[in-house]
């Protein structure tokens, strides 16, 4: 229990990096196949844009396999999250009104997008 309160403290970036450590030793045969996917995950993210699906969540989860390899994909995940962990961190300490306010605008769209689905017949999955 200690330890999960341990790593929950420590910065997700730090996580991360003790990650790509361990993943350094593994051998290439299984390393070259996280590079791949990775790519292929962020080639699908960045689709997923233009297209309905989870495009930004796909590009970071696609940032943090190619973190493992890439120096590159590293620092652009760091960025990310540091941006991420600001954001969390001023939702958090807002006032009341702030907090209601996200809260209402989310179930808004909530709202809309099961009104569009209602009345207008838009399947929520392709097929």
């Amino acid at each position: 229990m200690a330890q999960q309160e341990t790593r929950d403290r420590q910065p997700l970036i730090e996580r991360v990096r003790a990650r790509q450590q361990r993943h350094r030793q593994r051998s290439f045969f299984i390393r070259v196949p996280f590079a791949v996917g990775g790519f292929a995950v962020l080639l699908l993210g960045v689709v997923m844009l233009f297209t309905p699906g989870p495009g930004w969540a796909m590009i970071i989860f696609a940032l943090g396999l190619l973190a493992l390899e890439f120096a590159w994909a590293e620092r652009m995940l760091e960025r990310v999250l540091n941006q991420v962990e600001r954001v969390s961190d001023e939702v958090k300490q807002g006032s009341p009104l702030r907090r209601a306010v996200v809260v209402g605008v989310g179930a808004i769209a909530a709202a809309g997008l099961l009104a569009l689905v209602l009345f207008w017949d838009i399947p929520l999955l392709p097929g």
